[in-house]
Formats: structure tokens, C-alpha cells, sequence
């Protein structure tokens, strides 16, 4: 058990009030600099999600020439994937932004309930940041299907030869690999910012009660 931990449990043994506001003069630093240490921890991870996006998209486009090819297929022109591409990292970036301004606000911050308004913030940043890529990863799934389904010519022939009933089923399962596609996208980032968030939510909570 951490010395937070321990401070907590006495302070709240404490009968009166006047060691109750000593005991949380002192459980307060500390939530303080736990606070700040989550979204220090969550901006270096928005960092490396980045850096990790720009490398998978960035190698392939380099690396092969029929990749780009597809792509340029795909999206019709270069110009229509470059746009899409920077409206990507444009939303990563301001996303990092955000997280980084939080940080440091959070950091010079001595006030709790000032505290309590930014631990707020922060958890929308990260809501909004998890739900746009949630819709992003369901539109490019179903984008994707489409392009194959109906410029691919090997695939669009397969598919013209199918009953108005194969091709019924076939929607069902594409809508079912939709789904667990953007499943898979949620767990992974309830992994990676679901424990930091929730650790974030109990310091704002245990911070409610020193407002008391």
C-alpha cells in the first residue's frame, strides 16, 4: 500500500474536522502529483500512437509502388489521399495538443477544485479522441469493402454471379466483420486509456470529498 493509500485511510479514521482538514492538506499534494503523472503518462502514449500511425501508413506508401497505386485507385486521385491523410494528423496532433495543455495546466495548478474542472477536461479530451477514431475506423472498414466489392474486378465478377440471397448474407457478415473490426479498436483503446482514466476518476472523486 502506497503512502497516499495510507494517508487516505487515516484521514478518514479521523473523527473531527479540524484533523480531517490537516489530513487532507496533506493527502492533497500528493493526489496532485498523481493527477498530473496520468496525463503526463497519457500524452507520451498519445505521442507513440502517432508515431506508431504515421510509421504504418508512412512505410507501405514509400516502400512499394503498387501500394500507392491501390491507393490512388482507391481514393481516386493522390490529391483526395493526401487531404484525407493530413485531416488525419491534423485531429492527432490537436488531440496532443490538448493533452499537453492539460498537463501543464494540471502541473501549476493549486487549487482542487480547479483540479477537479481540469481532470473533467481531460477525460473529454480522451472520450472524443476514442469516439472519432472509432467512427474513422468503421467508415475505412466500410470503405475498403466497398472499393474491393465493386473495383476489384476479379471480386465485382465473383459477386455478380451471386442470388439475391447470397448477396443478403454477404451484407450480414460484412456488417458483422464491421462490427467486431471497430470492437477490436475499442478494446485496444479501453486498454490503453480505460486504466489510466480510471485511476484519473478516483483521484477526482477522493478530490470531491476534500472539497467537502
Amino acid at each position: 500500500m502506497d503512502e497516499l493509500e495510507l494517508l487516505k485511510k487515516d484521514w478518514q479514521a479521523n473523527s473531527t474536522k479540524v484533523d480531517q482538514h490537516i489530513s487532507g492538506k496533506e493527502i492533497y499534494p500528493m493526489m496532485h502529483k498523481k493527477s498530473s503523472s496520468i496525463v503526463k503518462t497519457l500524452f507520451y502514449i498519445s505521442i507513440a500512437e502517432l508515431v506508431f500511425w504515421i510509421l504504418l501508413n508512412s512505410y507501405p506508401y514509400f516502400a512499394s509502388e503498387t501500394y500507392r497505386a491501390e491507393l490512388a485507385a482507391m481514393y481516386g486521385n493522390t490529391n483526395v489521399l493526401l487531404a484525407i491523410t493530413i485531416f488525419s494528423y491534423a485531429i492527432i496532433l490537436t488531440f496532443v495538443y490538448l493533452l499537453y495543455k492539460s498537463y501543464k495546466t494540471i502541473s501549476v495548478t493549486d487549487n482542487a477544485k480547479k483540479l477537479m474542472e481540469k481532470i473533467l477536461k481531460t477525460r473529454k479530451i480522451i472520450k472524443y479522441y476514442v469516439i472519432y477514431n472509432l467512427i474513422m475506423a468503421f467508415l475505412s472498414f466500410t470503405f475498403a469493402m466497398y472499393h474491393t466489392l465493386y473495383n476489384n474486378p476479379e471480386v465485382s465478377s465473383q459477386f455478380a454471379k451471386f442470388s439475391d440471397k447470397q448477396m443478403f448474407v454477404t451484407a450480414i457478415l460484412m456488417m458483422a466483420f464491421a462490427g467486431i473490426f471497430v470492437l477490436l479498436f475499442w478494446l485496444f483503446y479501453r486498454l490503453i486509456y480505460g486504466i489510466l482514466l480510471r485511476r484519473l476518476n478516483k483521484n477526482y472523486k477522493e478530490l470531491k470529498k476534500l472539497e467537502v
